[in-house]
């Protein structure tokens, strides 16, 4: 029983030891969007060191990949600051052309803040129109109130093990025409099966509700019956 619950021990550790590292990075959340839409994001930022706080997260949006608007979220203790770029050719957005998109989003913690030793901060944006690519990767800098900076900027491999300072990556899949189809939609939500399926749970109430008071009827007449008998 003592080499058993060693070995578990082992186990157990090796298993925890390993899926800690892999937790700790800067992460985007949720993790995939659609194409063409407007998405609402936040990038999630773990500390990692035990004695510094971090104070700066830097996010770099992905040059083959332009997003016109980003709008931030105010994080308490914080300021941000949107950095543009030009591109050329321009990016549509809702029939116009533009010429500018957002290159980097930076956060920087107030003075004796930030994210402390064994906590995490999430960064809430809105972004879009998303590009009509496979995934967006973004390269962040995370910066410690000691100078110490992780670099989150490695671009994981399909097929291939996690990079050790894997950047954030938004996977694109694209808008489905049949399911954004108001038409569709109602055909669907009128369609006979999903009638059907909404009249049997009904039935199936009240058939067990009438059983119910049958079952509280006879009772009362056998309890009725019983007093008649002893009396």
């Amino acid at each position: 029983m003592k080499r058993l619950a060693l070995v578990t021990g082992a186990v157990l550790i090796a298993v925890l030891g390993f899926a800690a590292p892999a937790a700790a990075h800067v992460t985007v959340n949720p993790t995939e969007a659609t194409q063409g839409g407007y998405a609402r994001l936040a990038f999630r930022v773990p500390n990692e060191s035990d004695t510094a706080s971090t104070t700066k997260l830097e996010v770099v949006l992905p040059e083959d990949a332009p997003v016109a608007s980003v709008s931030t979220m105010p994080v308490a203790g914080w300021t941000v600051a949107v950095e543009k770029r030009t591109v050329n050719p321009p990016v549509e957005v809702h029939g116009s052309q533009v010429s500018e998109v957002v290159a980097k989003i930076t956060w920087t913690a107030a003075a004796g803040g930030g994210v402390k030793p064994g906590e995490f901060q999430e960064f809430p944006v809105s972004m879009g129109p998303l590009p009509d690519v496979a995934k967006m990767v973004f390269k962040t800098l995370q910066t410690y109130s000691d100078g110490n900076v992780s670099r989150w900027i490695e671009e994981p491999v399909e097929g291939a093990a996690e990079p050790e300072q894997p950047a954030p990556v938004l996977t694109l899949t694209a808008a489905s025409a049949a399911s954004a189809s108001p038409s569709a939609a109602a055909a669907s939500g009128s369609s006979g099966s999903d009638s059907d399926s909404d009249v049997l749970p009904i039935t199936l109430a009240i058939i067990g509700l009438l059983a119910g008071l049958g079952g509280l009827v006879l009772g009362g007449l056998a309890f009725v019956r019983s007093r008649r008998t002893e009396t």
